[in-house]
């Protein structure tokens, strides 16, 4: 990988930073927004639901655009969206003495940029490499800048808010803006053949095609990776709350307790990254250990769950998690090819967003009913995701593509 190469990474990395910073960077605020604007817990975990609800309907479409048009041409303008989203929900916190909805508005438009901007990097990172190791040792960096932004978030989210409860939200198009730079002065786009560009009916119907092909695996992929956000969105919601509630550690003591699993998070994904490279095996015997030590740490924090085990055994789920993340994006981004990556992988993109914006309210609603329901639930998505890797993601074993098979092709 070439040093012009890594100037690429470096700026595409920026933006899953971006979008990650935008919504994990509220997650120990929610507890004073609440305060300050005087709403309840449902409606303060809104404030990340509707973001991601956007995101989920816009991610295909960009998906598809980036895929006609180009990925840097949806990038960079999705970028500057994201970053008035931001100034919107800032300048209504600061100045509107009712701001809740505008707030709310300012999310709705930084889903839009996120939609735009975020999904986009996996395919050109595929766009970029032919060697299927680069494509994973790319993949892992910018899974791990991503998870790295969860580590910092609630740091920064925290360290922010302790000045004014609001300045997280303008710190969004600050980083925006850097990111833009980043994006449109070193990020190369290879030239690709000229070809024909479909029309909406053709490129229906060759996704259609690929889903009847490769249905089986990309569904289950899919359904992974929502739930792996649905559970990590979710803990943290219910983390930051019990936090100040029950232990009563706030401001940027409670960012540091929250980067704790985040950590783990970030340095298992880095050396999955690094490690698993094109065996398609080694991919679901990593998920299928990630994702059942996730369950195994739920199960143990439902006997004990006082402070010390809370953070120790979120922990090993920051591991189980971060293992199970860049074999899921080196599968999609290597199982489909270049022409349709963009769409697919902008599909599994929304996917992990549903994950993200069904988390904090539901995760508030088992909050209310019992505490012991969080384990519950935790322990059984991540059973349900261990099932649905086992059965129904089986690589094939010849070294030839089957055009008629429902399991993922061998990569070359």
């Amino acid at each position: 990988m070439g040093s012009g190469k890594k100037l690429d990474l470096l700026a595409l990395s920026s933006v899953p930073l971006v979008m990650t910073l935008g919504n994990s960077m509220l997650i120990p605020v929610l507890p004073l927004i609440a305060k300050k604007l005087d709403i309840s817990s449902f409606q303060v975990s809104l404030i990340i639901t509707v973001y991601s609800i956007v995101a989920i309907i816009l991610i295909p479409i960009a998906g598809y655009l980036s895929d006609r048009f180009g990925r840097k041409v949806v990038m960079v303008p999705c970028l500057i969206i994201a970053g008035i989203g931001g100034a919107v929900s800032g300048w209504a916190a600061w100045k509107i003495d009712d701001p809740f909805f505008i707030i709310l508005l300012g999310r709705i438009l930084q889903g839009i940029g996120s939609a735009g901007a975020a999904p986009v990097v996996m395919p050109l990172i595929g766009d970029m490499f032919k060697n299927d190791d680069e494509i994973s040792a790319g993949l892992g960096l910018t899974e791990t800048a991503n998870t790295a932004g969860k580590v910092l978030s609630p740091i920064i989210g925290a360290a922010l808010a302790s000045f004014l409860w609001y300045l997280p939200f303008w710190f969004i198009p600050f980083f925006s803006g850097i990111s833009v730079l980043l994006v449109f002065l070193l990020v190369k786009i290879p030239k690709k053949k000229k070809q024909e560009k479909q029309s909406f009916k053709e490129f229906t119907h060759c996704v259609k095609d690929i889903f009847k092909k490769n249905g089986r695996w990309l569904y289950s992929i899919f359904a992974v990776g929502c739930i792996i956000m649905f559970v990590l969105f979710g803990v943290l919601f219910y983390l930051s709350d019990i936090l100040e509630k029950q232990y009563k550690i706030d401001g940027i003591q409670k960012g540091l307790v929250l980067a704790i699993p985040l950590l783990a998070l970030s340095i298992s994904s880095f050396v999955s990254g690094k490690k698993i490279g094109q065996n398609q095996q080694l991919m679901k015997t990593v998920m299928i250990v990630g994702m059942g030590t996730v369950a195994i740490s739920f199960i143990a924090l439902r006997i004990q769950h006082s402070i010390i085990f809370l953070i120790s055994f979120l922990v090993f789920t920051g591991i189980g998690i971060g293992a199970t993340l860049p074999s899921l994006d080196a599968m999609i981004t290597e199982g489909i090819e270049k022409e349709e990556r963009g769409t697919i992988t902008s599909i599994y993109s929304s996917m992990r967003f549903i994950g993200v914006a069904a988390g904090p309210p539901a995760y508030s609603y088992f909050m209310t009913a019992s505490e012991h329901l969080i384990y519950y639930i935790s322990a059984g998505s991540s059973l349900i995701a261990v099932m649905v890797v086992l059965l129904f993601i089986k690589p094939n074993k010849g070294n030839e593509k089957d055009p008629n098979s429902k399991q993922m092709p061998k990569l070359a």
